[in-house]
């Protein structure tokens, strides 16, 4: 993620909720966004690909600006 810090605007995204019992489609999209267990944070880069992953999944996470 080193062109996430070189990149204009950045998201912290935090999970929160376990990914157990969640649809094969949401697990495979937060584990696009880097996310590896509970309460593991990433900084993703703001583009609309990146918001509609948000969107998708966004009752498993927690985003800062």
């Amino acid at each position: 993620m080193a062109k996430a810090k070189q990149a204009g605007k950045t998201i912290k995204v935090t999970l929160v909720r376990s990914l157990i019992g969640t649809m094969r489609s949401h697990r495979a999209t937060v584990r696009g966004l880097g996310l590896r267990r509970i309460n593991h944070s990433v900084q993703v880069i703001d583009t609309p690909a990146t918001r509609g992953m948000l969107n998708k999944v966004s009752y498993l996470l927690k985003c800062e600006g």
